[in-house]
């Protein structure tokens, strides 16, 4: 018998050691509620030893069912719930007071019926919700919970996420997999993934999310798909989340039987006012719709020689019933404009006042189209009796896609707090807007983002919207701390790798202000030779205009002229070397403030992107060990990738520019691995989110 029991538990010790423990693949992203130090723990157990709820509602009870999981986790103790103060208990309760706004809230250290606790008090539910996690926030990053007396506030009241997800499952531009949403065993299956989707967005304060592609089918808005919808805001509701919809302008031809979608015509409007009625009996709480018109080919007003006014203002009246808002975007252009960068601000400056109050249109942070780097949007304070919404894309369309390290707090700090200098109102970009709404980045990848480092960038949206003056520095700490823990050591090393990387992207990309230069159609790496698309808008040389004497786009008065869309004083912030060919034409030969040519300046810029991707992957070699194995692997093939892929870039636009500027290379420099013709020659029929 002895001999048999030790035989079992051999067996059983061989099982446990051959069974490997679950592996950390980046799902549960920035809310890993592992148990601190033993050390650590010793400072918080004594003032979070029970949580007492004492309001009722959905949301609230997510807030405290939140509260008791990470805590729980980070304690490594059951931290219960109670409806009777105790010593260290952790006090959930509404409040009035109007320093707090509509979701702000208050943690304070208190004494409750004579016991020492912590309290999160806020106006309403969603305050609850945030504090909770605002709570949850510092004990994660180790931050002391003694003595609070916090008070926070969003700064804008519509914190939102736009999928570009499509009803047969894909995303445009979408580099994590197929669409989140499985509308086809919605709404009777409802996976418990979109519960922990929302989890995540409402721990950034994101509390509005459009479900589907600005590119939009119209079947959307069939009742069978409305059932659909109902169902995914029931999941997201009680973690404070509205649901928004992407509306096809044409849906009163597409699903209605008219034969015209005019909005001055009376069968149209009430078409789009039954159409709301009906939205809002399936969801009582719908946000509202997100419109792309008159815009790379969607319908619109204009199809009708109605102005933009015409078409958001009739969506206006019909959402207005019912509290619902209308997102009109500003993102047009066509061929017949001189200047691309310029017809957003010609169409939209002139309507400012003209939109109704419930009417908010989104503008994309630079002019042209989520490039590497852009000039703020001219339109950013020349409107300001129009609400506006800033749009950035979390998703890396022209930034590498999920496989480079493209951390872009930096580059959304950049525009919010770039100064307008327009007399009307407050001079920074922050100051003229009321929402962000960002293109999102995530799918069914088990990362959700596709990557581990593209999370941040979720996450850093997310906490900029709520406070716009934030440092991206910070925001980048406080995600390492929560994402890989609080090694000081893993912190030293991923903070720098962070805040450089974009940078390094702009690099070895578009240095010098260039923009547009990437592959057509899929938008996979470099293609500055591109001259045969149909509308000279779509090539890539339309954007560098690089020829034997020089490269660049002339904006000045000697050009297209829209540097005078911006103030004077404005323009003068894009005067320096980053936005140099956004602006000018200049000679290859013209001697810049490093001493070198714009020549040799633009060789340099390559070689230094390329060189930052080496460093970064050195460094993050240093961590091996200091971070679990899986995502360490992931990461150091991502840059591996990043590297080749960076070279890439660099040897085929060198090659390309050189061939027209007929300048050799400094000394010491390298040249392109392979001719010109072997760069032209490459294809990706099967590119990804193509």
């Amino acid at each position: 018998m002895r001999h048999f029991n030790c035989v079992i538990l051999a067996a059983l010790l061989w099982l446990a050691l051959a069974t490997p423990a679950q592996a950390e693949d980046g799902y549960r992203l920035w809310l890993r509620y592992d148990p601190l130090p033993a050390h650590v723990r010793q400072r918080y157990s004594p003032d979070a030893t029970e949580i007492v709820l004492k309001t009722n509602g959905a949301i609230a009870q997510s807030a405290a069912g939140e509260l008791q999981r990470g805590l729980s986790g980070l304690l490594a103790k059951q931290v219960p719930n109670h409806t009777v103060v105790r010593n260290g208990a952790v006090v959930i309760r509404l409040t009035k007071d109007t320093a707090l706004g509509a979701e702000g809230f208050s943690i304070r250290s208190v004494r409750t019926a004579g016991h020492r606790t912590t309290v999160i008090e806020a106006n309403n539910e969603r305050g609850l919700l945030y504090g909770a996690f605002a709570l949850l926030r510092r004990v994660q990053t180790q931050r002391s919970i003694d003595r609070l007396d916090v008070r926070e506030r969003p700064k804008l009241a519509l914190r939102m996420l736009d999928h570009w997800d499509n009803l047969n499952g894909s995303v445009e531009r979408g580099y994590a997999g197929r669409s989140l949403w499985d509308w086809r065993t919605l709404p009777e299956w409802k996976d418990p993934r979109y519960t922990d989707y929302a989890r995540a967005d409402a721990s950034i304060g994101i509390n509005s999310v459009v479900i589907n592609n600005v590119n939009t089918q119209a079947d959307i808005l069939t009742e069978p798909y409305l059932k659909k919808v109902a169902a995914l805001a029931d999941i997201l509701r009680p973690w404070g989340i509205r649901v928004f919809l992407s509306a096809r302008f044409s849906a009163p031809m597409d699903i209605g039987g008219l034969k015209t979608a005019d909005p001055l015509d009376p069968a149209v409007r009430g078409w789009w006012k039954a159409k709301a009625d009906e939205v809002y009996t399936e969801v009582h709480d719908f946000g509202g719709f997100l419109v792309k018109a008159n815009s790379e080919g969607e319908p619109g007003p204009q199809d009708y020689h109605r102005t933009h006014v015409d078409g958001a203002n009739m969506l206006a009246d019909a959402l207005r019933p019912h509290g619902g808002i209308v997102l009109w975007r500003a993102f047009v252009y066509t061929s017949a404009n001189e200047d691309r960068a310029k017809q957003a601000y010609d169409e939209f400056a002139p309507l400012d006042g003209k939109f109704a109050e419930n009417v908010v249109v989104q503008i994309k942070n630079g002019p042209i189209d989520f490039q590497p780097r852009e000039p703020f949007h001219p339109l950013f304070g020349a409107m300001p009796h129009t609400r506006l919404a800033l749009e950035a894309q979390i998703t890396k369309e022209y930034l590498g896609f999920n496989t480079h390290l493209a951390y872009l707090g930096t580059m959304w700090e950049e525009v919010l707090k770039a100064r307008t200098f327009r007399p009307q109102q407050s001079s920074r970009v922050t100051d003229t807007i009321s929402a962000m709404a960002g293109v999102a980045n995530i799918g069914s990848s088990r990362s959700w983002s596709g990557s581990q480092f593209d999370q941040a960038n979720w996450y850093a949206f997310g906490r900029l919207a709520w406070e716009p003056d934030a440092s991206a520095k910070s925001i980048a700490e406080e995600w390492i701390r929560m994402a890989w823990g609080n090694d000081p050591r893993v912190v030293r090393t991923i903070v720098p790798m962070m805040m450089r990387s974009r940078q390094a992207v702009v690099d070895y990309m578009t240095p010098l202000g260039l923009a547009h230069l990437m592959g057509t159609d899929h938008h996979y790496g470099p293609a500055p030779w591109v001259s045969d698309l149909q509308r000279p808008e779509w090539n890539p040389v339309y954007y560098h205009r690089a020829d034997t004497n020089g490269i660049g786009f002339d904006r000045t008065a000697t050009g297209s002229n829209a540097m005078a869309q911006y103030e004077p004083k404005a323009a003068q912030q894009f005067s320096g070397d980053d936005y140099l060919l956004w602006f000018h034409h200049v000679q290859w030969d013209q001697r810049l403030d490093t001493g070198r040519t714009v020549w040799d300046e633009l060789v340099w810029r390559y070689d230094h992107g390329v060189d930052e991707v080496h460093e970064m992957r050195r460094d993050w070699a240093k961590l091996r060990g200091s971070v679990d194995r899986q995502r360490f692997d992931e990461v150091a093939a991502f840059l591996a990738i990043q590297e080749r892929e960076a070279k890439w870039w660099r040897d085929a636009c060198i090659a390309y520019f050189q061939s027209l500027s007929h300048r050799p290379l400094a000394r010491g420099v390298a040249p392109p691995e392979h001719p010109l013709s072997y760069y032209e020659a490459l294809r990706f029929p099967y590119a990804p989110a193509h």
